[in-house]
């Protein structure tokens, strides 16, 4: 082999590289003045980064069916229990509107999931974070006892 076949050693670059063109890479310190010695060029003010997407966020057009079945199933749900009308159908109104009332709850924590909000105290979605069993132990606790005094209520119109 020569000594200029060699592709390890062949020429002085290191990596084997060519430089590229242009103004040759500082070494992070720039002096006030050039090498003239007349004064540099004005340094650039900080680059802030800006996100690229907009930010994600529920419009009117998304919240608005869940807003209108939530208040269609809470107001199934409440006047049947407050008025008490003869018979058994108050108890399936009142249970629909219960389903509806989910259904409308459910909904939006989807939606909510999907713009990127997150419940307090759990961690963002995709973080990789685990959620700490306290609080979902808490929050488990509510929707359970929410549950129960609702169909308990139903369940007394009979």
């Amino acid at each position: 082999m020569a000594d200029g076949d060699d592709p390890l050693t062949d020429g002085d670059d290191p990596d084997g590289q060519e430089p590229l063109p242009g103004p040759e890479p500082s070494s992070g310190r720039e002096s006030d003045e050039s090498s003239d010695g007349g004064p540099g060029p004005e340094p650039d003010p900080p680059v802030e980064p800006h996100e690229l997407r907009p930010q994600r966020k529920l419009r009117l057009w998304q919240l608005a069916p869940i807003v209108v079945l939530g208040a269609l199933g809470s107001l199934m749900f409440a006047f049947p229990l407050a008025f008490e009308p003869g018979g058994s159908s108050g108890a399936v109104v009142s249970m629909l509107g219960l389903l509806l009332c989910g259904c409308a709850a459910g909904w939006g924590v989807m939606a909510a999931r999907r713009v990127g909000h997150t419940w307090p105290g759990l961690p963002a979605r995709g973080s990789g974070g685990r959620p700490d069993w306290r609080v979902v132990l808490i929050y488990a606790v509510v929707v359970c006892t929410v549950v129960v005094l609702a169909v308990w209520r139903v369940a007394r119109l009979r």
